[in-house]
């Protein structure tokens, strides 16, 4: 399966930003879909991920309550929408997705199969 991000720019601290991903080559219901983000020098770090049927997620501790993750299997896209941003959001932003039979979403150390090119995101003080 191969994945598109987009939707990254610059925005001011305490904005808003939406991001996208569109999958394309697979079932895209058979996959758990995930956000994950790299700052400059820092290791990458799970962001969100959402189960097949998009009734299980999980996000973690520096975005929840900021951020929302959601899915549309009718149009195999994946949405990051990132509210009251921080400076310290400032990253590159992959959605990654991983086969699975389980109706929940993965653990946040789960490996993932498949990867899109990151898209930038600035968050400016």
């Amino acid at each position: 399966v191969q994945l598109q991000a987009s939707g990254g720019g610059l925005v001011q601290a305490g904005g808003s930003l939406r991001l996208s991903c569109t999958t394309s080559g697979g079932t895209f219901s058979n996959y758990i879909m995930g956000w994950f983000r790299q700052a400059p020098g820092k290791e990458r770090e799970f962001i969100a991920s959402i189960s097949r049927n998009g009734r299980d997620t999980d996000l973690s501790d520096s975005v929840k309550g900021r951020f929302t993750i959601s899915r549309d299997n009718a149009k195999n896209t994946v949405s990051l929408q990132m509210n009251s941003m921080k400076p310290e959001d400032t990253a590159v932003y992959s959605c990654a997705a991983r086969f699975s039979f389980s109706s929940f979403t993965a653990g946040r150390t789960a490996s993932y199969g498949h990867w899109g090119q990151g898209t930038l995101v600035t968050v400016s003080s």
